[in-house]
């Protein structure tokens, strides 16, 4: 009996046979491929809805699992042992016999889909078969054999191409996630005294905690930004402490303190790095751990701290100096007075302000994110030194965190602030109420010559939003943010061993199960490093290690040195002082405009990267005292750069390296009421920080509306086309409409093309 008759046989058995085939099938696949819908599906709904009743697993998403490549078998040296025991198999015999015993399952699951497609293809371009499916591919074609025969080598097949379903239950176990605090038993073994500062802004509560830690035998300062930790060694080396100017906190075996401090905790909810807040909290061996932050944290931390069997005492701190809201806008940068602060949401608000404030005959300070710490401590500086004529301060959001700035007054030039989501999309709404007090709070410092701080924003329309924003409470922080570890990472690859490390942290996500307390945070940086170094021959934890190193991902020169970084290590070559100096072609320029200052931030933030790799791979980065002394050098030409900043705008207007709009006279939030909704209607996938061509004003005097919404963020060039495209079709069916009707008026058609119009 040929194989393609027994396939039809197979068919037409009676239903009841039938189903009891398949349900026998589905019972040895669901183990492997998971239950299977459709047809096959009244048997796996019932498990699953038996497994889920019971705690099972979620059913893992298949689209991860990367197919290997099985090879057909050539012609073999010892010959076809299969057909000298029977006979050459005519494959065009059962070719179609194949194809219709598994049709009837194929749709069910797309890894047995995938498997099926493997398989057929594995035994049609082999030469020679292993003897044990040879034979029963002929018993088959004799009738000796039932074509069920034929499951086990298939399941063997499928378990070659994916590994993954041959250690399911392992990978389970490997990224449970449930019980983060016993990752780290060092820390489990000290009995710690959790002590958390609560307060706002300007409440004194950091001060306490540093003065525990300046006071300590041993102590470690954990921070979210790379100038509160370069204030704190410098603050450490004046007071005499032998301090190193590193933070590490990696989930490792940790060094034992006296006194850890952990700033901003609240940040521990952050969906791309509150898995490095998570770590410090459980893992940091100390005596006592001070945690400083927002009271919207304190019911989480307790939580966490209750499964570790640790009491928090909580210090509640009040602002030392009053603040309030004005009822009236600045309007005008006529109306500056010394000790303003303009903080903007963008670079190139920056630029168009700080040449606004110029033009006006007044000096500014500017200071913003991707400034080296040092810069900003010399901005801060000059706009605090009362002898010096810099009396305005223009900066971003970066000033609320780590800076002491005599502020009298903030103003808010937006309330819009562009920020990436978990999915790695661009929004656009306005910022949250922790954001606003965060930055509202610098006005009237304590230590300050301005004992009373004030509130306000450029444009009256955004006042009212802004007393809504500051009303509101401030949302709690209910979860902590996770990570997986290199350890975890590694048991992962054991069992999946030529799978791509971008690859295994998705499949790793995809696996986890965390409670409720927890999140697993967003790995799109990981996983960007990891591809962008996957070539590159390196050992499983090292090529993990490079790839938490802390890039901006926007900026190419950063991302081709880590490359090269790999590269180098790769080759057993070590990076000195000499190589890298060649690498980034010292001695360097002073900028001679804002893409040269650009430029040169982004060497500097190589250097940093080069220091973050010298504390984990001292031998290959030897030297890091002597790239630290570099980075002090770099630092001081890029102060002078921003000291000049005015006259590098100007010459990059001229030049047209640089696109500033004139500054605008007219609210940016006139749809203020529907702001929120808008907001999450304008969201982009272009990438933050990308220039937009906007289109030319009518009048150069006022900016267009379109050009005010696309300066904003609010629309996006693509978007603006849509739209123009869209009013035109909605003109032209109106047109018809009209003119079938015979009451198209004269003299309202429009040409094709009338931006001015439009």
């Amino acid at each position: 009996m040929s194989f393609s008759r027994c396939a039809l046989l197979w068919a037409r058995l009676p239903a009841g046979r039938q189903a009891g085939h398949r349900a026998a099938i589905c019972s040895a696949l669901r183990p492997h491929f998971g239950p299977f819908p459709g047809l096959l599906g009244q048997v796996s709904v019932l498990a699953t809805a038996s497994s889920s009743a019971s705690g099972g697993s979620k059913i893992p998403n298949t689209s991860l699992f990367v197919p290997l490549t099985v090879k057909p078998q050539g012609p073999s040296a010892d010959g076809d042992v299969g057909a000298e025991l029977t006979r050459p198999l005519d494959k065009s015999e059962w070719r179609q016999g194949v194809v219709s015993i598994f049709s009837f399952c194929v749709s069910t699951a797309r890894l047995f889909h995938q498997a099926f497609i493997s398989f057929r293809n594995y035994i049609m371009q082999s030469h020679s078969l292993d003897v044990d499916i040879h034979i029963v591919l002929n018993d088959i074609c004799f009738g000796a054999a039932h074509v069920d025969d034929l499951f086990p080598f298939f399941l063997r097949h499928a378990k070659q191409i994916f590994p993954v379903l041959d250690c399911k239950d392992d990978l389970r176990k490997i990224s449970d996630l449930r019980i983060p605090p016993n990752w780290y038993p060092d820390a489990r073994a000290v009995q710690r005294k959790i002590i958390f500062h609560s307060g706002p802004t300007n409440s004194g509560k950091t001060y306490h905690a540093i003065q525990k830690y300046f006071s300590a035998k041993s102590g470690v300062y954990c921070g979210p930004l790379k100038l509160l930790a370069h204030e704190i060694f410098e603050k450490s080396n004046a007071a005499g402490l032998t301090v190193s100017p590193r933070l590490k906190c990696n989930g490792a075996v940790m060094a034992y303190y006296e006194v850890a401090v952990i700033d901003e905790i609240q940040m521990i909810r952050d969906p791309a790095r509150g898995w490095a807040w998570t770590r410090a909290l459980l893992g940091l061996c100390a005596e006592e751990v001070h945690l400083c932050g927002e009271p919207a944290a304190i019911d989480l931390v307790t939580e966490l701290m209750y499964t570790t069997g640790e009491e928090v005492e909580v210090r509640d701190y009040k602002r030392l100096t009053p603040i309030s809201v004005l009822d009236h806008a600045l309007e005008s940068l006529d109306n500056l007075r010394p000790g303003d602060c303009i903080v903007c949401f963008s670079k190139n608000d920056i630029y168009s302000v700080s040449r606004q404030i110029e033009i006006r005959g007044l000096e500014s300070a500017v200071i913003y994110g991707s400034l080296p710490p040092g810069t900003k401590l010399a901005q801060a500086k000059k706009f605090n030194d009362p002898s010096d004529p810099c009396k305005i301060l223009v900066a971003t959001d970066a000033i609320g965190m780590g800076l002491n700035l005599s502020i009298r007054r903030i103003i808010f030039y937006s309330l819009i602030k562009p920020s990436i989501n978990e999915k790695g999309e661009k929004e656009l709404e306005p910022i949250t109420t922790s954001q606003a007090l965060q930055i509202a709070g610098r006005a009237g410092r304590f230590s300050s010559q301005f004992k009373e701080g004030e509130v306000t924003t450029m444009n009256h329309e955004d006042l009212s939003l802004l007393k809504e924003i500051l009303k509101r409470p401030v949302d709690p922080v209910t979860a902590a943010g996770l990570h997986p570890t290199a350890e975890q990472i590694e048991m992962f690859a054991y069992h999946l061993p030529d799978t791509t490390l971008s690859n295994l942290i998705d499949i790793f996500v995809d696996f986890s199960q965390v409670d409720g307390q927890y999140f697993v945070c967003n790995m799109d940086d990981f996983k960007f490093s990891a591809e962008l170094i996957q070539h590159i021959p390196l050992s499983l934890r090292v090529r993990y290690i490079f790839c938490t190193a802390p890039i901006n991902k926007k900026q190419p020169f950063v991302c081709s040195s880590l490359l090269q970084f790999a590269r180098q290590y790769s080759r057993n070559e070590p990076l000195t002082f000499a190589w890298l100096r060649r690498y980034i072609k010292w001695p360097l320029l002073p900028p001679r405009n804002i893409k040269d200052l650009m430029d040169l931030e982004a060497v500097h933030d190589v250097l940093d990267l080069y220091l973050w790799l010298s504390y984990r791979f001292m031998d290959m980065f030897p030297d890091a005292s002597l790239i630290r002394d570099l980075q002090k050098e770099l630092d001081g030409i890029i102060q002078d750069g921003v000291h000049n900043i005015t006259k590098l705008i100007k010459v990059s207007e001229k030049h047209k390296l640089l696109n500033l709009e004139s500054f605008p006279s007219v609210s940016q939030s006139r749809l203020s009421g529907t702001l929120k909704s808008q907001a999450r209607r304008t969201r982009g996938t272009k990438a933050l920080g990308s220039k937009a061509t906007e289109p030319p004003s009518a009048n150069a005097g006022e900016l267009s509306l379109a050009s005010r919404l696309v300066q904003q963020g609010l629309l996006t060039p693509d978007m603006l086309k849509q739209l123009e495209k869209e009013w035109m079709t909605q003109q032209t069916e109106r047109s018809k409409e009209r003119t079938e009707s015979g009451t198209h008026p004269k003299g309202t058609r429009r040409k094709k093309k009338e931006p001015d119009s439009d």
